[in-house]
């Protein structure tokens, strides 16, 4: 095969898609530190099977329609460092080729370049032994296999081979890596997508089917056939597309669907931007458009006598029922969503779990709190919504965790009409810490810059479990064992959940440490975190200890020392 065409490409990627989610949980179990939690392999999972459904959506196989939906589903759908890494590798590939007709040896080689650049320009500090490594390896074999190989099945077959190669090379990069003995787990990911891309390419038999769980499904009933034309109150099925002049309010849709209320039924009506997705059943189809007509333009209009149709259309709308059942469960998302809130100067997002800890950060002046962290890493389009919802000319974004910070950046790159500060916070205490810092009065840059410096002045422990045995900084963990994680790493493992927690606290703690806040988790009973609070203060008399409800998941024990 010397070319891939758009209908082969879209093939391949549901396929590389498809071997990820199948081998997800594989992936996370390669995560250095053994927490209970859904990371690598979950992030890159869902970033994909984002795109994946946008690709499978595509009506025109052509290449431009496929990119445009591996690119923009990637993007909006990036969970977690290895995510956005991800999103930006499979952006960077469709830069490429998203105006030709067919894929070549050279482009191909020319995609996997542009793809690692890309990826490489989106993270402040890369590492190497991690998923850049792997893909900058493949990036430069498949350019020195292309001057002599012509075939695409082959020169991706040789590269892949490389590339595994280099995945096994890794722990020899990274030492942290070596310790626990496994590859880096964004590294494997990667692999994995590509090689299930190169199953299909190969012509090997796959499912391509996706799972749909997640997705609004349509059941046409069985006696459906039996309904008599007579039972049709609206006989012509109208729908449209408006491409509004500007967003429509809230106040506009309401308006809107009153209106096609006084004139039909099974009303559909989706604002999403300044895109109307219109459905109705009417006898005036006419006046349906005249009313869309004052809010923009239209297009994708389409009218179906029902009565005429009915028995044609029993066969052929299965189709059309499921898309339909789709938007309605669009428009039923975007209800759940939070209103736009009044416009002000300033607004704070942040991200946690546990409703404990939520409560502390709008205690604190947070305007929405994203629900998630170590167990669910926010997606860029869940930041871009929340932006959108706080409505503030400046914001300012506490990720409190190093893993969701990408996704952040990336949020900020995409809207360009807001003034937005990430603030780099890794954990839970740090974005307490960077709010109690955060000062009215002076200009925004000035509270950004005053806020990140505050983060040095807090250092924080997590206390969780063991999933599986493994080695760390030294010490030997087994399954089910209690782990203290400080900002740089492991700092205590035991049996006991309150000895731990405690040698935890002596190893954070220095002589100029004065206050231990302790939030405790969704499986700590009240009177079991009041012992361990006791505990603390005649372990360390000096130090002024207070206790929060936190109730966050995974960890026991969230801790702060100042």
């Amino acid at each position: 095969m010397n070319s891939i065409d758009a209908v082969i490409l879209k093939k391949c990627f549901i396929a590389g898609a498809k071997n990820l989610e199948a081998n997800k949980e594989y992936i996370n179990e390669l995560n250095v530190f053994p927490v209970p939690d859904g990371d690598t392999g979950t992030n890159m999972t869902m970033t994909i099977m984002s795109a994946a459904r946008a690709v499978a959506d595509v009506e025109e196989d052509t290449m431009e329609a496929v990119c445009k939906a591996i690119s923009s589903g990637s993007l909006r759908g990036a969970r977690g460092n290895s995510g956005v890494i991800l999103s930006q590798l499979l952006r960077g590939f469709c830069k490429v080729i998203k105006e030709e007709t067919e894929i070549t040896s050279p482009l191909l080689a020319a995609s996997f370049k542009r793809a690692t650049e890309t990826a490489y320009k989106a993270v402040m500090k890369p590492k190497e032994g991690t998923i850049l490594t792997v893909a900058k390896g493949m990036a430069d074999k498949i350019e020195e296999l292309s001057a002599d190989i012509d075939d695409v099945v082959e020169l991706f077959e040789k590269t892949l081979e490389y590339g595994d190669e280099v995945l096994s090379k890794t722990p020899d990069m990274l030492p942290v890596l070596k310790e626990a003995g496994v590859v880096d787990s964004g590294g494997q990911g990667l692999m994995t997508a590509l090689k299930g891309a190169l199953y299909a390419l190969e012509g090997k038999e796959i499912d391509l089917r996706l799972d749909t769980s997640e997705r609004p499904s349509a059941l046409v009933s069985s006696d459906r056939k039996e309904i008599s034309t007579d039972d049709i109150k609206f006989g012509y099925c109208t729908e449209f597309i408006i491409n509004a002049e500007k967003p429509l309010s809230d106040a506009e849709v309401n308006e809107f669907k009153a209106f096609l209320e006084s004139i039909g039924d099974s009303i559909v009506c989706v604002a999403d931007e300044d895109i109307v997705k219109i459905h109705v059943h009417t006898n005036h189809p006419g006046q349906a458009f005249e009313k869309g007509l004052t809010y923009g333009s239209l297009s994708r209009m389409k009218v179906d006598n029902m009565r005429e149709e009915h028995e044609e259309k029993l066969i052929k709308e299965a189709s059309k029922i499921a898309a339909m059942e789709k938007i309605k469960a669009s428009e039923e998302e975007l209800s759940k969503r939070p209103s736009k809130q009044e416009h002000k100067t300033h607004a704070f997002i942040t991200v946690c779990a546990g409703e404990g800890l939520a409560e502390i950060f709008r205690g604190l002046g947070a305007n929405y709190v994203i629900e998630g962290g170590q167990t669910m890493n926010p997606s860029t389009e869940d930041m871009l919504n929340a932006i959108d919802i706080v409505n503030a000319d400046n914001v300012f974004i506490l990720p409190n965790n190093k893993n969701i910070i990408l996704a952040a950046e990336q949020a900020k790159k995409i809207n360009k009409d807001v003034n937005i500060f990430v603030i780099p916070t890794k954990t839970i205490p740090q974005g307490i810490t960077a709010l109690i810092n955060y000062c009215d009065g002076i200009e925004a840059e000035e509270n950004a810059e005053a806020m990140e410096e505050s983060l040095s002045s807090v250092k924080s422990g997590q206390i969780t479990y063991a999933v599986r045995n493994t080695t760390i900084d030294g010490k030997e963990i087994r399954e089910g064992n209690i782990m203290g994680l400080g900002d740089k790493g492991l700092l205590a493992v035991g049996q006991d959940l309150n000895d731990t927690t405690i040698e935890t606290l002596k190893a954070m703690c220095d002589e100029d440490s004065e206050l231990i806040t302790v939030y405790s988790g969704a499986e700590v009973k009240d009177e079991d975190a009041e012992e361990l609070l006791n505990r603390i203060q005649e372990a360390l008399p000096d130090m002024e200890v207070e206790l929060q409800r936190g109730e966050q998941p995974v960890y026991y024990y969230i801790v702060s020392v100042e």
